[in-house]
């Protein structure tokens, strides 16, 4: 099931699902409180960021317009600008309803409803278990799938929902049928938030889930495993934990697959750009939030790029390798390619397919806002292709 790109409508309604919300999981006082104090921070920003972006959309040589500008749309730079602002300065408290199951299912039922689909040809079911939880996606329940994709979604540890990545899911797991797959399935992990939990809770969560995909692959070799941002971080620590576990071994995942990984939690290479709406500040908060009082931020199993050992990585390598998508303008770039370097300097088969121009996480932000079928659509079926020829 693919929808189009997000419009205004969407965005309006988007909201209407979100207000409620704000004032059932945050409270009146809580959200008004922030927003008063806010305020002169907000009324500047109203005035500066609208004048910004007609200054480099409008007033600002090609050449000399950020690589993203260069080459997004007025309603792409727009929204981006928007969600730098927001990462910037929004507390996590208020992120965290944003991309809420209590607004996003709803969201996708609208956008569903929106295309004519009163029903998903896709079926999903909520799977509770003792240690984690999740999401179950395929197109037939009972029969076996031929390959499963085990996800991870990002948000920084303290925000991020698998309702909130339904969408996307949902069109990885359509065209991974359409590339041959006769029934693809997908297990979207729902780890516990910061300040709720931190690490290794996790990780600990990830293992369990994967144990229970293993139960119904029945063949680690048919399983993917995968994440965006944060839930990549996750999947590299768990691959880490088999890789120093000898009885796990020979259960690792036949193929993993990184988008935008945030490879080492704090680090002087994680660098501010002008293209990208993460910055450094905000995630070196998140990324020692994370960490909680008891773990250094640099233990390598909490922070996987911090681990320099080639025989560990060749341990935690999959039975067929390694895929990184990520953009070349990411404040997570510098990391994600020392890391690339590291798992070939092991001997690993990594595919790299680094966007020119790219911010994190695009092949997920591009279905909402890419202009054209072909842009929203690009990543995903790069992804779903490169499954097909590794997961056989």
């Amino acid at each position: 099931m693919i929808l189009t790109q997000i419009s205004y409508l969407d965005c309006l309604v988007f909201l209407v699902f979100l207000a409620p919300q704000l004032l059932i999981h945050v409270g009146l006082w809580r959200t008004a409180r922030w927003v008063v104090g806010a305020l002169p921070f907000l009324i500047i920003e109203a005035i500066v960021l609208p004048f910004r972006f007609a200054k480099e959309r409008f007033f600002t040589s090609f050449q000399n317009r950020s690589p993203f500008v260069q080459q997004a749309t007025l309603f792409q730079d727009l929204v981006v600008r928007c969600v730098r602002y927001a990462f910037a300065s929004m507390p996590a408290y208020l992120g965290r309803v944003f991309f809420s199951k209590a607004v996003a299912l709803p969201f996708l039922r609208f956008r569903m409803l929106r295309h004519g689909y009163l029903q998903s040809p896709i079926t999903w079911r909520e799977v509770n278990k003792d240690g984690f939880r999740g999401v179950w996606l395929t197109y037939d329940q009972s029969r076996q799938p031929d390959i499963v994709v085990y996800y991870c979604h990002g948000g920084g540890f303290s925000m991020g929902s698998s309702y909130f990545y339904m969408e996307f899911l949902l069109a990885l797991v359509t065209l991974m049928k359409d590339s041959g797959y006769q029934n693809p399935a997908l297990f979207t992990l729902e780890y516990s938030l910061v300040p709720d939990a931190v690490y290794p809770t996790q990780v600990q969560q990830a293992f369990a889930g994967f144990e229970y995909v293993i139960s119904i692959a029945k063949d680690p070799s048919r399983i993917c495993v995968g994440g965006d941002s944060a839930g990549a971080t996750v999947v590299l620590s768990l691959l880490l934990y088999m890789a120093d576990h000898p009885s796990y071994r020979s259960r690792l995942p036949g193929f993993a697959m990184m988008i935008s990984p945030w490879v080492t939690l704090v680090s002087e290479n994680n660098r501010n750009t002008a293209s990208d709406y993460l910055n450094k500040e905000s995630l070196d908060i998140y990324g020692r939030q994370y960490c909680g009082s008891k773990v250094l931020v640099d233990d390598p199993m909490v922070s996987p790029g911090n681990c320099k050992d080639l025989n560990r990585w060749a341990r935690a390598t999959p039975t067929n390798g390694w895929a990184f998508l990520f953009g070349s303008e990411e404040v997570l770039a510098p990391e994600t390619r020392a890391l690339i370097s590291l798992l070939k300097k092991s001997g690993a088969e990594v595919h790299v397919d680094e966007e020119k121009g790219g911010i994190h996480a695009w092949p997920v932000a591009a279905l909402y806002l890419g202009e054209s079928k072909d842009e929203r659509l690009k990543g995903l079926r790069d992804m779903a292709d490169l499954l097909r020829r590794k997961v056989k």
